[in-house]
């Protein structure tokens, strides 16, 4: 889907340089640029395509009608919205770079990728732009000192909701207890376990090894390791104990809502793309707060995560590349980013924005952010995923076929650990 939204503005030149004095912080008028853009600007049309999600299209139209009323006596604008979902920016840019949009959302497990096919140019102002942003926010968007795209979100990671009519704080700090209520009111705490999203959780804090080798498409990985404080079998141990649980429900977090809006589900790990719903469903009961630690191996270890934050990418390819970057600069600024918090929900990586005090009040806001302390950035190769479709479909099942916890988890790590070559 492709909306569109033209701008034909030709001013005198006396309320240009007013406008342009109007807009301060001594930044310049017009983006350096080559003789052609610079005579594209008084005599042509600034053409720019965003790609975005649907639901964000009416927040963005309000962000792009500023923008043109803040550049309004610089350029003539043609300016399209086109639907596309973030999760496919990598793929789609890498598969047609020359006819990808603009300016498009780049979540943080995509910029590597990106930056290394040419495909991102990057950021301008990289010294302002870090000191408006959080500091996690720029980290994720950055390869060998160099600054990629515009931070956007901080957001994009999970935590534990739960329904206050039923957990006091405390219960909330340990797995064990959350369990154990869920148990006596003979409800459910949800989570997806057919995810490797979700359960690294588990692995993350527990002090073995993980992570994304120099090939950037492979992984290393030991969490089948025999010796140590807390070994692989360990690990899936527990997760044999918290799947019987009565009270322990392994679902698709697309079955998140559903659930907890029938009665049935009254905590769960998900993010805060459910918070509008979970707080229309629970209401003033509606809680949420970092991840719990659980029991493994005799200890309690506070249950990991992985972090994520989106931001915005510009095109190495645009025509237009340096009004892109200014567009891409505005869609991400503060008030902008106030903006999608209002009206959106999601959670800024500005620094000033995301210490207003609307943004304190929102439960899921501040829980995504408590939880950062304990998440890592998402950087795993690609053979990560699959094998958690069986192995987390036979810790939730209570391995059924009693097969050999040691063996379990030497599959799992040889999956993940597997070459991509065939």
């Amino acid at each position: 889907m492709k909306r569109r939204m033209n701008v034909a503005l030709t001013l005198a030149m006396a309320f240009s340089l007013a406008l342009t004095g109007c807009a301060g912080g001594g930044e310049k008028a017009s983006p350096a640029g080559t003789a052609d853009q610079e005579k594209g600007k008084s005599e042509g049309v600034v053409s720019l395509r965003i790609w975005a999600e649907q639901n964000n299209f009416s927040t963005l139209e309000k962000m792009i009608a500023s923008f043109q009323k803040k550049y309004a006596g610089e350029a003539k604008f043609d300016i399209a919205l086109e639907e596309m979902s973030d999760a496919k920016t990598r793929d789609n840019v890498l598969a047609d770079v020359h006819g990808a949009a603009d300016v498009f959302p780049v979540p943080d497990d995509q910029v590597t990728a990106l930056a290394a096919a040419g495909a991102l140019d990057p950021v301008k102002n990289q010294e302002g732009i870090e000191k408006a942003n959080l500091k996690e926010a720029n980290e994720a968007g950055t390869i060998d000192g160099k600054l990629y795209v515009y931070p956007m979100t901080a957001d994009n990671g999970y935590f534990m909701y739960y329904n206050k009519k039923y957990f006091k704080d405390k219960d909330v700090k340990t797995l064990d207890s959350m369990l154990k209520v869920a148990e006596r009111a003979h409800k459910k705490i949800n989570m997806e376990w057919t995810s490797g999203w979700y359960m690294y959780s588990f692995f993350g804090n527990v002090g073995l090894d993980f992570g994304i080798n120099e090939d950037g498409v492979t992984n290393h990985c030991n969490w089948n390791a025999k010796k140590g404080k807390i070994r692989g079998v360990d690990i899936a141990r527990a997760l044999l104990k918290i799947s019987s649980s009565s009270g322990f429900q392994n679902s698709p977090d697309a079955n998140f809502v559903a659930d907890a809006r029938a009665g049935k589900v009254i905590a769960g790990v998900s993010g805060v793309w459910n918070a509008m719903d979970i707080k229309t469903i629970w209401g003033n009961n509606y809680g949420a707060v970092k991840l719990p630690t659980y029991t493994v191996a005799g200890k309690q270890v506070q249950m990991a995560s992985f972090t994520g934050y989106k931001s915005m990418g510009v095109n190495y390819y645009s025509k237009n590349k340096e009004w892109a970057h200014k567009l891409a600069d505005w869609l991400t600024n503060e008030e902008n980013q106030t903006l999608r918090f209002v009206e959106r929900n999601q959670g800024p990586s500005n620094i000033n924005a995301a210490a207003s005090e609307e943004v304190k009040k929102v439960p899921a806001i501040q829980a995504v952010m408590e939880q950062s302390k304990y998440g890592s950035l998402q950087r795993v190769g690609n053979n990560y995923w699959t094998p958690f479709e069986t192995f987390g479909k036979t810790m939730a099942d209570g391995n059924p076929e009693k097969e050999d916890l040691q063996k379990i988890m030497d599959a799992l790590v040889k999956g993940i650990t597997a070459s991509t070559v065939n």
